[in-house]
């Protein structure tokens, strides 16, 4: 049985393949199904968007699929940018546009008030009407200055509790060990070991 993972990107397959590597199932990416039509992410929540994905891919591939979506969610700030974390300062967003942006907004918050969150959603969705979706979450704050050259994204913001370093500047190492994606990964994995096994026989694999 293929489980289609919905991404091009080949460092988030190799993740699911090593967590999932003993489980009866064969690994596939977006790589795969070129026909597929793009999936406009206009959901609310991480969870709606993760949802929208595996399940456009679910029902286009007849397999069972997973998708994820992830962001910053900044509590002074409402949880933004949230979802539109890719897109936070407008068109023609960049990394280092996005980060400014935040710096910006936050110019006036005390440290005390920079908590925020890496936040990532991963839905399981299958032709037999099965859908789940897992949280992974990494807490700590935002600081007050770009900091570090590793990472990309909110990164070199971005101080993991019990840290006093960003993600940036602690290199993925590190961080690929406390990620809220990694977390996310490991929730799922519990839910996949259920439904493999209990659904093989519906799933005649």
């Amino acid at each position: 049985m293929e489980l289609v993972v919905a991404t091009k990107n080949e460092g988030k397959v190799r993740e699911f393949r090593k967590i999932m590597r003993d489980l009866p199932v064969e690994i596939v990416s977006l790589k795969d199904f070129p026909d597929l039509p793009d999936i406009i992410e206009d959901g609310r929540t991480f969870e709606e968007n993760a949802l929208k994905k595996a399940r456009a891919l679910a029902i286009f591939t007849k397999d069972v699929a997973i998708a994820d979506d992830s962001g910053l969610v900044v509590d002074a700030l409402s949880g933004s940018p949230g979802v539109l974390s890719a897109r936070y300062s407008g068109e023609g967003a960049t990394d280092l546009k996005n980060n400014l942006k935040l710096l910006t907004d936050l110019k006036e918050i005390p440290a005390k008030d920079r908590g925020a969150a890496f936040r990532c959603a991963i839905a399981l969705v299958a032709p037999n009407d099965f859908e789940e979706v897992v949280i992974g979450e990494c807490r700590g704050s935002i600081g007050f200055e770009i900091r570090g050259n590793e990472g990309f994204g909110y990164d070199p913001l971005f101080i993991p509790d019990g840290f006093d370093k960003t993600f940036a500047e602690l290199g993925m190492e590190i961080k690929n060990r406390i990620s809220h994606r990694f977390r996310a990964i490991k929730a799922i994995r519990p839910v996949l070991e259920k439904f493999f096994y209990v659904n093989k026989k519906d799933l005649s694999f």
